[in-house]
């Protein structure tokens, strides 16, 4: 779970931070691949394993924040230690007439606590999300109370997770 919002991306059109224009160098790899491994990494540290100044690595970093492809630093938190043991991903496709309100579903998914992530997708449905929830009643009264009784929603399907298995190397 990420302790901090984030503003990333937009119903429509192009991101907010659009990086595909943004030219990274090797160092810049070094630094983003040790921030994704441990966002903590005190700047001296994150210094000597690129091979610069520490104020040049201070640097680096502040501009890679500003450009939009470092979105944030967060404390991955542990949905279990929230009394949050049932994890599960829902598909939601919207009726056809709800298209023009998808952003205000985005944006009231994304408000809701159980919530800790929502993917705009492609395919037959149009959303996913990543819910926590206390128990298998709490996500099936999610399930019937937050999506199905919403007139936008026309269907949904719940996969439950049995463990999140994250890479252990920066991507």
């Amino acid at each position: 779970m990420v302790a901090e919002s984030s503003t990333q991306g937009t119903s429509r059109g192009a991101r907010p931070n659009d990086v595909r224009a943004v030219r990274l160098d090797e160092i810049d790899h070094v630094l983003l691949a040790q921030l994704t491994r441990d966002a903590r990494t005190p700047n001296n540290a994150l210094a000597d394993l690129a091979g610069i100044a520490p104020s040049t690595c201070l640097a680096r970093v502040r501009a890679l924040v500003e450009k939009g492809v470092i979105r944030g630093f967060h404390a991955d938190i542990d949905p279990a230690a929230l009394g949050r043991d049932l994890e599960a991903m829902i598909s939601v496709r919207l009726r056809a007439d709800a298209r023009p309100h998808m952003a205000q579903f985005a944006e009231r998914m994304s408000a809701t606590p159980e919530v800790l992530d929502v993917y705009f997708i492609a395919g037959a449905d149009d959303y996913l999300l990543h819910v926590a929830m206390r128990d298998t009643g709490a996500l099936r009264d999610f399930v019937l109370d937050h999506l199905s009784a919403r007139p936008e929603v026309a269907a949904t399907e719940t996969i439950l997770i049995f463990e999140h298995i994250r890479p252990r190397s920066g991507r």
